[in-house]
């Protein structure tokens, strides 16, 4: 049995097909299988299945990379036209590989997102706050009436001032520790005289100092401290205390 059809001759036991240039194609024993002898057929391995590229694609080796900064190969102080310039690069590169590319993009958009995230809630500079505080006018003209003594005075006056605050802790009476604090105020006067030498000037630095440590004091142990430590005290002998510690400054490190 045999026969002709698109020049191609059958026969029973073989097939041959027929080309236009002899020697050019292969002879089988199966009346359906004939084929060129160099026909090339792509392995089913390397087909390109579902938009994924074939072995020869590059692959972005950072791709597992969790720091977004990292994975795209920048600084963290990198600017904007910077991170998209790096984005931009890598996409162009690894654009064969799908996965390569959605690493890409997440850390873009996540770069791009803390950025945006950062503008909106702007961290507060710390250093930056004090500096401008010690520099400002009012706490340099503070700064101005004040210096610091030999050790000798500060520690005649620290030595002062904890006594009374030990006797005031040890003997509390009902009044309040008021024999305590007048002798704090005029310890206070005494230590600003010998530094001033100065009648009127110590007069006025002295009981300003003692009111003013008092009243500070007071305001301490009623509204800021209690909400902070919250418990038993007695506000009379926690205000001497309290004002014993400024009376301290006052007296030695006031200019």
């Amino acid at each position: 049995m045999s026969g002709y059809f698109e020049g191609v001759e059958c026969t029973l036991g073989t097939c041959l097909f027929v080309g236009l240039q002899q020697g050019t194609y292969t002879k089988y024993s199966t009346p359906f299988c004939y084929a060129p002898r160099n026909t090339r057929i792509t392995p089913l391995a390397t087909a390109s299945f579902g938009g994924t590229a074939d072995s020869s694609t590059p692959i972005f080796p950072r791709i597992h990379v969790k720091d977004p900064y990292q994975r795209l190969g920048i600084s963290r102080e990198a600017s904007e036209e910077e991170i998209r310039a790096a984005r931009n690069f890598l996409i162009n590169k690894y654009a064969g590989h799908k996965p390569s590319v959605d690493a890409i993009e997440s850390a873009h958009d996540r770069i791009i997102m803390q950025s945006f995230s950062d503008r909106k809630k702007p961290k507060v500079d710390l250093k930056k706050k004090y500096r401008e505080l010690t520099q400002s006018r009012p706490v340099k003209a503070i700064q101005g009436r004040f210096q610091t003594p030999s050790s000798k005075v500060i520690w005649q006056t620290a030595i002062t001032f904890v006594l009374l605050g030990v006797l005031t802790l040890v003997f509390p009476t009902e009044e309040g520790p008021t024999l305590q604090v007048a002798i704090s105020c005029a310890a206070n006067i005494y230590f600003i005289y010998q530094r001033l030498k100065s009648g009127w000037r110590t007069f006025f630095y002295g009981f300003g100092s003692f009111f003013a440590s008092w009243f500070l004091a007071t305001f301490l142990m009623v509204s800021v401290i209690p909400p902070i430590l919250p418990g038993p005290r007695n506000l009379e002998v926690s205000t001497a205390c309290v004002t014993y510690a400024l009376l301290f400054v006052s007296s030695a490190f006031l200019k």
